[in-house]
């Protein structure tokens, strides 16, 4: 969720012309991610680890658009920086539910 409210915070300042391109885009797929884990965590079962798997994409997604986000000047150096530290925490923390569920 955290990473959500950062996502939201960044591209606030984004271009006004990005408001249903790359803003859009970027705030969906951070969204995504703790609302499969909350969707596949209600399914439970076999669902909640194809739902991690889901988020791990969005995650993946996420990454790709910063990225371009970054090229594109839309961002400093420092918050690219940051999100990139946070998406790889989120990351991990993923694998390592997804771990677990198997195990289960």
């Amino acid at each position: 969720m955290q990473l959500v409210q950062e996502i939201y915070r960044v591209t606030a300042r984004f271009p006004r012309d990005e408001i249903y391109g790359l803003v859009s885009q970027l705030r969906r797929a951070a969204i995504s991610i703790p609302s499969n884990i909350a969707e596949g965590y209600g399914r439970g079962g076999n669902d909640y680890a194809r739902f991690i798997g889901m988020a791990y994409g969005s995650l993946l997604e996420l990454e790709t658009q910063l990225e371009l986000a970054k090229r594109l000047a839309f961002m400093s150096d420092e918050e690219a920086q940051r999100l990139h530290d946070r998406t790889s925490e989120v990351g991990r923390m993923l694998n390592g539910l997804r771990r677990a569920v198997r195990k289960t």
